[in-house]
């Protein structure tokens, strides 16, 4: 009986790692990317909320923020402050990346559109251009069918 229970003094099976070796080397760790020098941002700017993505020449997002992840909640994450707060935690995650030069992408009718802006450029990154890319309807929206009375 004891050549059979090989396994550990108690008789019980040991089970098998849950992990492998590779996933325990890598655990707990966050990619970190190198951004080159150049930088877009893209700040949309709602009544409710300022969401603020930089992504390199590329497309690739390098950060993110939003108003609501900065700790604001209900009507504050739509005030200009927010929208400052946010977007020079954004600036300088990726000043920590190598960033020096960004354009800036505002869409959107809220109200921390230049507060955003202004908060890129004190931050000590050398804003190029900014551009406003807020979708505009040509015709709008069908109305709706005339009441009858």
């Amino acid at each position: 009986m004891a050549a059979e229970n090989k396994n550990n003094e108690t008789g019980k099976a040991e089970a098998a790692p849950a992990s492998s070796a590779k996933s325990d080397k890598f655990r707990g760790r966050k990619k970190v990317r190198k951004a080159g020098s150049f930088a877009v941002f893209h700040i949309y700017c709602t009544f409710n909320n300022t969401i603020i993505t930089v992504s390199d020449d590329r497309g690739e997002t390098l950060a993110w923020n939003t108003s609501g992840a900065c700790g604001f909640r209900g009507t504050k994450k739509g005030t200009p402050f927010a929208a400052q707060v946010t977007s020079s935690k954004v600036a300088h995650k990726v000043a920590e990346m190598g960033v020096k030069e960004a354009t800036v992408l505002v869409s959107g009718p809220g109200p921390g559109r230049e507060t955003a802006i202004r908060a890129v450029q004190a931050s000590g990154l050398h804003v190029i251009s900014i551009k406003d890319v807020t979708p505009i309807p040509h015709n709008g929206c069908r109305p709706p069918k005339a009441r009858r009375v």
